[in-house]
C-alpha cells in the first residue's frame, strides 16, 4: 500500500468516530464503555485479528516453516475461534489489542523506507500501539478503567474527541502533502 493512501485512511479511521462524539457525547460515551466487553466487536475484531494474522503467515518466505504452513493456519485459526468461544471475558478489548499490534506492523511496514521525516509521525504513533497492544493484552481490565475514566463527564470526552479528530486531520494532511 503506498504511504500517503494508509495515512489518509489511518486519518478517516481515527478521525471520524470523533465527530460522533463531539456531536452526541452522552452516547458516545455509553458506548465507548460497552466496547471493552462487546461480544459482537470482539468476535468481529478477533476474527480479523485472525485472518490478517494468518495472510502474514502465508506470505512468509522462510523455508523452515513452508512445510507446516498448513498445520500452522488451523492452528492459528483454532486460536482465534477459540479465544471467541472460551474467553469471552473482555473480548473486546482483546481483539482491538490484537488489531493493534496487526495495524502496527501494517504502519511500520509501509512508512519505514519513506524518505520524508515526518514518518516518524507515524512510526512513532505504531510503537505507542505496539506498547498500548501488550497493555491491553496482559490487564484488558485497564482500558475498561481508562475507557471510564475518559468518559466521566461530557467535557472529558469532547476533549478527547477534539484530540483525536486533530490528530486524525493531521493524519490526513499529512497524507496528502508529505507522504506523497
Amino acid at each position: 500500500m503506498k504511504p500517503w493512501i494508509l495515512a489518509v485512511l489511518l486519518g478517516l479511521l481515527c478521525g471520524l468516530p470523533q465527530i460522533y462524539g463531539l456531536k452526541n457525547p452522552e452516547k458516545y460515551g455509553r458506548m465507548a464503555q460497552k466496547f471493552p466487553r462487546s461480544q459482537p466487536w470482539g468476535w468481529f475484531l478477533m476474527l480479523l485479528a485472525t485472518c490478517w494474522f494468518v495472510y502474514y503467515v502465508s506470505i512468509e518466505r522462510v523455508a523452515d516453516f513452508q512445510n507446516m504452513k498448513p498445520y500452522l493456519y488451523i492452528l492459528f485459526f483454532g486460536v482465534g475461534i477459540g479465544s471467541c468461544i472460551f474467553v469471552k471475558d473482555f473480548l473486546g478489548a482483546r481483539g482491538f489489542a490484537v488489531v493493534l499490534l496487526l495495524l502496527a506492523k501494517l504502519i511500520v511496514d509501509t512508512f519505514r523506507w519513506h524518505d520524508s521525516a515526518w514518518r516518524l509521525v507515524f512510526i512513532t504513533w505504531a510503537y505507542l500501539m505496539v506498547i498500548a497492544g501488550i497493555w491491553i493484552t496482559i490487564s484488558p481490565w485497564r482500558l475498561r478503567d481508562f475507557i471510564n475514566w475518559m468518559t466521566a463527564s461530557t467535557q472529558r470526552i469532547k476533549l478527547f474527541c477534539s484530540l483525536n479528530l486533530a490528530f486524525g486531520i493531521l493524519l490526513i494532511i499529512l497524507g496528502l502533502t508529505a507522504m506523497r
